[in-house]
């Protein structure tokens, strides 16, 4: 009965760390935003920086897991290419060590300092104000780590005679590196945190359950482990996601089996360098042992590797092959749901997005207008594709933001609304353009046309529609206020002359200067195209009035 409470208890410790693990995660994860923006702005083909960026995002962000899905996500989207994303990849995993660090410092006083900040955190989230929240919930979530911990080693737990009896039969019995690393592999898999599973045999190593030695192997295995969390993340991506994905397998792959092959030879004078290191039978020095390999392997792992990035690359892309034309065209070029933890920087990545999803709007415009006035019927298959990509790009990016306004901030959630009006605004643009394509074809099958009268009309009305749109394009895309007057009087305009060209319409109608037959045609254009025009004001004033009411038919 006396063990089965101590395993409660354990499991209780296990289970507080990684909740506070995830509390901190994710305050930083918010909070850091921007600064993962900023910093992944400044990526380049430089590997180093490369590192220094990916340590530096995985030291905000206190997870190299979520630092590898989200890189996955971003080459997914095509903002980075597997040469700037491999060494990220690399420097994410140094970054991760700075938890082991913190967990391996920890002592009486330490502890007592992040149990008031624990308690600071909780009084903190009773505030209204969005960031002071945050800042409650990442000090909660730091006390919490050490509160865990504290479980863990408390005589209940690991401090029973008992339990350290039954783990050290344990361990006796897979005292074996490759089960050993089979254990860390399984373990971090399965908390899907390679910082928790660290901390915890840190801990071990600090109670004395668990001996230096074996506990190296388990780390070795610990660091396959997160490597699972990438891999389920680049399930349903692109070539290139899955990619990056086994560069990371691979990469810890290559380190652990250098090492462990390393220590397994030289298993004593490994143990023996660590001891002189951090000399003294104290728990703070026996855990820094532990905490002081993780940062050496994952240090030289990346500095013997690094050179060899391009080997890597060219490897994963022998490994898994491109995807075929039809499967790339309907995918999302820029947006990835692996960007959903980091709103700042998926706005970024929706933004550019729509960007593209506008640039074949406009593309379908021009073709259309075309088709309906002089007859081309040469591009009607380009239309019907781009077509295609919008109602499928618009569809995807509707449903990727429904999910981002969950976890959005108040700010960011007026950029979704105004999102969501434009996502509509461009699908409606693109299906006039197909009418009027359509316009243009069933004439032509009819082998009627426009008098000249209705073909001037049609092209002056299409030309102030083409201005707006260029003036809509610049101010979403650019941010651009400056032209948005103008954009407005040519909207009054084109409503002044819908009403002009329909009225001369029905006056050649009724002089027998129009043909009957054509009418519902030219009708039906004029009515598009000052339909067009209401979409396009939509589009150009989003930016000054994120969730202001929208033009609609």
């Amino acid at each position: 009965m006396e063990i089965l409470q101590s395993l409660i208890w354990l499991l209780a410790g296990v289970g507080v760390f990684i909740v506070g693990m995830n509390f901190m995660s994710e305050a930083l994860e918010k909070s850091a935003g921007s600064g993962m923006k900023k910093m992944l702005e400044k990526i380049s083909n430089n590997r180093f920086s490369g590192v220094g960026i990916g340590a530096g995002v995985t030291a905000l962000v206190q997870s190299s897991s979520a630092t590898s899905v989200m890189v996955i996500g971003l080459v997914n989207a095509g903002v980075m290419t597997l040469m700037q994303a491999t060494p990220i990849i690399m420097g994410a995993n140094i970054g991760t060590t700075i938890t082991g660090v913190l967990v391996a410092l920890k002592n009486d006083y330490f502890n007592l300092l992040m149990y008031l900040l624990s308690f600071a955190g909780v009084m903190m989230g009773f505030f209204k104000n969005e960031k002071i929240k945050l800042a409650g919930m990442l000090c909660s979530g730091l006390g919490l780590i050490f509160v865990g911990l504290e479980v863990m080693s408390s005589e209940e737990a690991f401090g029973n005679p008992l339990i350290e009896e039954m783990f050290t039969k344990i361990f006796e019995a897979i005292d074996f590196p490759l089960l050993l690393i089979f254990v860390g592999i399984i373990f971090t898999a399965l908390i899907q945190s390679s910082s928790a599973a660290t901390g915890v045999v840190i801990t071990m190593v600090g109670t004395g359950v668990m001996p230096l030695d074996l506990a190296l192997f388990i780390i070795l295995g610990a660091n396959i482990g997160t490597c699972v969390t990438a891999l389920l993340a680049s399930v349903g991506g692109n070539a290139n996601s899955k990619r990056i994905a086994l560069i990371h397998f691979t990469f810890n792959l290559i380190g652990t089996a250098m090492f462990t092959a390393l220590i397994w030879i030289f298993k004593d004078q490994t143990v023996n360098l660590l001891v002189s290191l951090f000399p003294g039978s104290d728990a703070m020095s026996l855990q820094m042992r532990v905490s002081a390999f993780h940062v050496i392997f994952n240090v030289t792992t990346t500095l013997i590797l690094l050179p060899f990035v391009k080997l890597l690359v060219n490897y994963s892309c022998l490994v898994i092959k491109d995807q075929t034309e039809d499967e790339e065209k309907l995918t999302l070029k820029y947006v990835d749901d692996r960007l959903l933890s980091t709103p700042p920087v998926a706005l970024m990545q929706v933004k550019k997005e729509m960007d593209y999803m506008l640039g074949l709007v406009e593309e379908n415009i021009n073709l259309s207008f075309e088709a309906m006035k002089n007859g081309t019927l040469t591009d009607g298959d380009r239309i019907k594709d781009n077509e295609r990509i919008i109602d499928f790009t618009n569809g995807e990016l509707t449903k990727f933001l429904i999910k981002l306004s969950t976890g959005a901030s108040q700010h960011d959630e007026k950029i979704i609304g105004s999102y969501f009006h434009v996502l509509n605004d461009l699908e409606r643009i693109g299906d006039h353009a197909e009418n009027f394509y359509e316009i243009g074809e069933e004439m032509h099958g009819k082998e009627i046309s426009f008098s000249d009268t209705a073909r001037a009309d049609i092209k002056k009305m299409s030309e102030h529609v083409l201005s707006m749109l260029d003036i809509a394009k610049d101010a979403f895309e650019n941010l651009n206020r400056k032209r948005l007057p103008k954009l407005t009087e040519l909207e009054n305009e084109v409503d002044d002359m819908k009403q002009d060209l329909t009225a001369s319409h029905y006056s050649r109608l009724a002089e027998g200067n129009c043909s009957i037959e054509v009418s519902p045609y030219y009708s039906s254009a004029v009515l598009g195209l000052e339909r067009v025009a209401d979409h396009l004001v939509n589009v150009g004033y989003s930016i000054v009035n994120p969730v202001g009411s929208q033009k609609g038919e």
